[in-house]
């Protein structure tokens, strides 16, 4: 396999088995938030951990919900998606930062003119799951890449979905990342040896 060639993760195999599963689930997330229910607590995480008008990428963005609320709050923010097509419902429903489609596997934001690091960076969604397994610590050191020196990034991700935490803090050391913190929620709740779900705060190495 070449420098440039990624193998299909899930999402690739997701489209391909069904092309609308992208407005499918930008669906789900409208009616969700029409529903009342509260999908931006990673998005207040973050704000709260960043300084003001932070520069903040959200890598694996979807639709942009996270996104466009940060930048609402004035920070400088940028999203990058695999998927095109999320990508443009996030320019046209979530306007406000700028989007870029992108594999994360491959990510460049200097080659598309953004060139200064990140205060933060947030992967939440369970975005590092869906990669095929020999992406994952060129996702990890791509993010590291773009980090600022004195910059943290968040990670946050379920059990059960085919990465063991261990397994994706020793990828992630292996990448240029040192874990700051690990939490079990994004509402702050301890990270316990039963915790389901890791949100993961680093710092370059």
């Amino acid at each position: 396999m070449s420098e440039n060639t990624i193998e299909p993760g899930k999402w690739e195999q997701m489209v391909a088995a069904n092309p609308q599963h992208p407005h499918n689930y930008a669906e789900r997330f409208r009616q969700m938030a029409a529903n009342g229910a509260d999908l931006l607590g990673e998005a207040r995480f973050v704000d709260a951990m960043a300084p003001r008008g932070a520069r903040i990428l959200d890598a694996g963005c979807g639709p942009g919900r996270h996104a466009s609320w940060l930048a609402e709050r004035g920070h400088d923010v940028v999203g990058v998606d695999l998927d095109p097509t999320l990508i443009e419902i996030a320019r046209r429903e979530a306007p406000g930062p700028r989007y870029f489609a992108q594999d994360l596997a491959l990510l460049d934001l200097p080659a598309q003119g953004v060139t200064e690091p990140f205060d933060v960076i947030l992967s939440a969604g369970n975005v590092i799951t869906f990669p095929a397994a020999s992406s994952r610590r060129r996702i990890l050191a791509n993010l590291a890449a773009h980090l600022a020196p004195e910059g943290r990034a968040v990670i946050g991700f379920g059990a059960g979905r085919g990465y063991d935490f261990q397994d994706f803090l020793v990828d992630a050391q292996a990448s240029g990342l040192n874990l700051q913190l690990g939490l079990g929620t994004w509402d702050l709740k301890p990270f316990r040896e039963d915790s389901d779900f890791l949100v993961a705060i680093f710092a370059r190495s």
